[in-house]
């Protein structure tokens, strides 16, 4: 029986192609990408899952300030919807750029997972491959990293899934670096799911 997989974006949407991908092949094993979900209507991600024939679904935080509500209501809202529509097996972050609070994340406890471009306990938060290059720069770090986590309230915190190290090269611009990351991480995440998804990791 096909398992349903909500995956969350807010960009170009590569990682979500990868996992497109990965579905073709038969690499997430019984998972199909049910939804795409968005918060930035001009995010290229809706035009790959529209042209994978993905169902798509835009919501902004925008428009929820705007009409008076808080970030709160957004997610408490958002979860309704994605639970109501499509009681998904799993949700995928790749590349949501909105911190998801305990309205959202305790609907679905176990069942979010996110990508996150560094290594546990390093680089929380936003712009972590700019930090890892600066303090490459610096002289202060020799390699950074990819982890597929399972997502909580407190941001990149949750236990993770899958993890490979990325060294940090002589030579190295940013560019490069952020190229290596994520090729890297368009390796992993279909990976993740697909353990996810059969069982193989404690949930908890």
């Amino acid at each position: 029986m096909a398992k349903k997989i909500v995956v969350l974006i807010s960009g170009s949407g590569s990682n979500l192609q990868a996992l497109i991908d990965a579905e073709r092949q038969g690499e997430l094993g019984s998972g199909t990408i049910t939804l795409v979900v968005s918060n930035k209507k001009s995010a290229y991600g809706l035009t790959r899952a529209a042209e994978a024939s993905i169902p798509t679904h835009v919501r902004t935080l925008k428009e929820y300030k705007e009409a008076g509500k808080t970030r709160e209501d957004f997610d408490r809202e958002l979860a309704e919807y994605i639970k109501e529509s499509q009681h998904p097996d799993l949700i995928v972050l790749a590349g949501w750029m909105h911190i998801l609070s305990p309205a959202f994340v305790d609907r679905f406890r176990g069942k979010i997972i996110n990508l996150h471009p560094a290594l546990p306990g390093e680089l929380d938060g936003a712009h972590a491959i700019d930090r890892a290059y600066s303090e490459f720069k610096a002289g202060k770090r020799t390699k950074t990293g990819v982890m597929v986590h399972f997502v909580i309230p407190e941001v990149d915190k949750g236990k993770p899934i899958l993890t490979q190290d990325i060294p940090c090269l002589e030579g190295d611009s940013l560019e490069d670096l952020e190229n290596r990351i994520h090729v890297v991480e368009h390796q992993i995440l279909p990976k993740a799911v697909k353990l996810v998804l059969e069982g193989s990791l404690d949930l908890n």
